[in-house]
Order: structure tokens, then sequence, then C-alpha cells
């Protein structure tokens, strides 16, 4: 199946489909004209990741980080190297939610991934403050 701008391939009725668009924006496209922040966003996080990765000692704290920061490197790439040209490239977008809105695998894995960590972040509060380097995992 090969996707074309504009045209939706309904998987779940009018509620999911299949649907390319290509976002310079944020999320829901908010910030079309400022590309370049998205960039930057991008690609800081994607550094932030790997430098976690390194300093990480717990398991389910490693796969937080891999998931978000492989999502953010994906999200980089798009900016970096699709067109319009480098450092303003469009997300490709495929997944669409009924009328709400087009994302695509990393959108989904940021947000899991975020959430997964302010549960961490919660809970390990019960360990004196710990944080992700000394707590996670015994709780």
């Amino acid at each position: 199946m090969m996707l074309t701008p504009g045209n939706r391939t309904p998987l779940i009725g009018d509620l999911f489909g299949l649907q390319l668009t290509y976002n310079p924006g944020g999320a829901f496209s908010l910030g079309a004209g400022a590309t370049w922040i998205f960039t930057i966003v991008s690609v800081i996080a994607a550094i932030a990741a790997v430098v976690l990765a390194i300093r990480v000692r717990r398991a389910r704290w490693a796969v937080v980080i891999g998931v978000v920061g492989g999502a953010a490197t994906s999200h980089a790439a798009d900016r970096l190297f699709r067109s319009p040209g480098f450092g303003r490239g469009y997300v490709v977008d495929f997944l669409a939610y009924g009328n709400w809105f087009i994302g695509n695998i990393a959108d989904i894995c940021i947000v899991v991934g975020l959430v997964v960590a302010a549960l961490f972040a919660l809970t390990s509060t019960r360990n004196n403050g710990k944080g992700p380097r000394d707590a996670a995992d015994s709780v």
C-alpha cells in the first residue's frame, strides 16, 4: 500500500486510519513557522538521551530513555534531512485519529515514555527522593 498526501485509508471506520502528511510544526501542527526551533529541541533531546543512557543504572529507566530518545532521534533526523531543507525538514505523520490529529509512532513513544517516566518519578519519592539513577527499580 502506498500512501499519498490528502488521501485517507480507513482502518477502523472514521475513528482511525492512515493518511500521509508532512508536519512542519509540533503537536497538532502548532508552531509551523518555527520549524528550526523544533529541530534544535529534538537534537538536544536526542543528545540528552545518549548522555542519560550512559549514566542510567536501572533497566526500567534505560527502557524509558531508549524509547523517548529513539523517538527524539527520529524527529531530529526528519527535521535535519527531509525537505524543504537542512534543519527545516518536516516530520512524516501518517496515523490519523479521526478528525483530531495525525501523528506517527515516534509521537506515541514520546507520550507513553514521558507518562511512564512521570509515574516512575512519582513512585521514587517513597525512596527519599532518589531519582532514576538510584532508586527507580527499588520501588
